[in-house]
């Protein structure tokens, strides 16, 4: 029903209208007007279902929240609620009729409103809450790894070589005890693999959170989600790792804005009261957290990191520990390398320790500020893979490096030969070799299938 038939008249069900008329009252003091939506038009769902609460319903009826109505993640389009009672025209659905089929009376006076006794917010996804068994949580990670695993217990990688502070890491996460961790480092250098290998070692459960600008309380903590035309609380990964007793990742944090002030409480190892629902969820042994961060969370003056922010000072102060994590030594990435290698049937040794000292000189270099970009440990592993793939030195090198601006890329490349002399003749005998078989195959008169790089 609730037609909009011009910009300020609609047709609406008494229902309907019946809950428009409760609802407003509640709106404005809970702060929400028209002239503090969107056009007077759009409105946020929790303060929505807040005010729908004070007026004693138990949840936003489901047309509120129809998908043509949707504005962006928990904004919905209901200009109904703010506009004049003349510009109803309200109409009853009889039963047993099609939709569409009802006789509109024009002045008909709403019914008289009697609140509804509320009934419980019914939690899902997490004991911590004190509604669910632990066998939905279980449900919950079999939900998020594809049915694969029963827990959020990271998979081993083989090819992964611990270095670094990866021992001391390793000792805060088996003592069990809640020690924030902050670990800031450039890109690329494994702060994150080492984290989750850890908890792979330990058996630990480890939930990740990518932040970006956007990341807020709803998405952190968790919120209301419409569930079967139900509406019900669903927790955020914050809530499931508190519960659990996990290590809660929190990935790049540095990119997050002022809205992940929401942790500060969770920081504290206190737990956290979510007014949403009523409750105070405490975090079960175990469980703490460690965040990732290109920075140390004083922004980046050379725009190398675009979007990550000034983070709060008293947020900061939270963590117990920091650890700046530097690139691999020259050793411990030549096993990086060579685990690596092996596993993609790459066995030019040599070619490796090329790929190291070229590395190495690129980010000596970036330090001096004589060139504005480096390769990364990740970086080096992609050339790794696409050598397993092209067999071509400097191609595989082309590839990975032309994310750089052109004259970046042509001078990491001609580094690079300066590094190991006969990788130009080596990639020029491969191509002539190579266009020697289309040749011949083309003269034979079979169709050639050409590579698409």
């Amino acid at each position: 029903m609730n037609t909009m038939t011009t910009p300020n008249t609609f047709t609406v069900s008494s229902s309907q209208h019946s809950f428009i008329s409760a609802v407003r009252s509640h709106l404005e003091s809970c702060g929400v007007s028209a002239k503090t939506t969107d056009s007077g038009q759009s409105v946020m769902f929790s303060p929505l279902l807040q005010a729908a609460r004070k007026a004693g319903y138990s949840a936003v009826p489901s047309w509120c929240m129809t998908s043509n109505r949707k504005h962006g993640r928990g904004v919905y389009a209901i200009p109904e609620l703010f506009a004049k009672d003349s510009s109803f025209t309200i109409v009853e659905v009889k039963r047993g009729r099609k939709p569409g089929s009802t006789v509109a009376k024009k002045t008909v006076t709403p019914k008289a409103f009697t609140p509804a006794v509320p009934t419980p917010v019914v939690a899902v996804a997490t004991s911590a809450v004190g509604i669910c068994s632990n066998t939905d949580t279980v449900s919950l990670a079999r939900t998020v790894t594809n049915g694969d695993a029963d827990s959020f217990i990271p998979n081993v990688d083989t090819n992964y070589v611990s270095w670094g502070y990866h021992s001391e890491i390793k000792d805060i996460i088996k003592k069990g005890i809640f020690a924030p961790v902050f670990i800031t480092g450039l890109s690329g250098n494994g702060k994150t693999t080492m984290v989750e290998q850890v908890c792979a070692q330990l058996k630990r459960e480890c939930i990740r959170v990518n932040f970006t600008a956007q990341t807020d309380e709803d998405e952190l903590i968790g919120g209301f989600r419409l569930i079967n035309g139900e509406t019900k609380f669903v927790p955020g990964p914050v809530l499931v790792a508190m519960e659990r007793g996990a290590v809660l990742l929190l990935d790049e944090i540095d990119l997050g804005c002022h809205l992940i002030m929401c942790l500060q409480s969770v920081l504290e190892g206190k737990g956290k009261y979510i007014p949403k629902i009523g409750k105070y969820v405490r975090p079960a042994e175990g469980f703490t957290v460690i965040a990732t961060a290109n920075t140390k969370g004083k922004g980046d003056a050379e725009g190398r990191f675009i979007g990550t922010n000034m983070m709060n000072e008293a947020f900061l102060e939270r963590f117990d520990f920091t650890y700046e994590q530097d690139y691999a030594s020259s050793t411990v990435e030549k096993k990086i390398l060579s685990k690596y290698a092996n596993s993609v049937g790459v066995t030019d040794d040599s070619f490796l320790d090329n790929l190291i000292s070229w590395g190495d000189i690129i980010r000596k270099s970036f330090k001096a500020q004589v060139v504005n970009e480096i390769i990364t440990t990740r970086r080096l592993l992609h050339i790794v893979k696409a050598f397993s793939i092209f067999g071509d030195k400097m191609k595989s090198i082309e590839r990975c490096v032309a994310r750089f601006d052109e004259t970046t890329k042509e001078a990491f490349m001609q580094m690079y030969t300066k590094v190991d002399a006969d990788a130009l003749e080596n990639s020029a005998a491969k191509t002539e070799h190579t266009k020697t078989v289309e040749t011949e195959t083309e003269n034979s008169g079979n169709s050639v299938t050409r590579a698409p790089f």
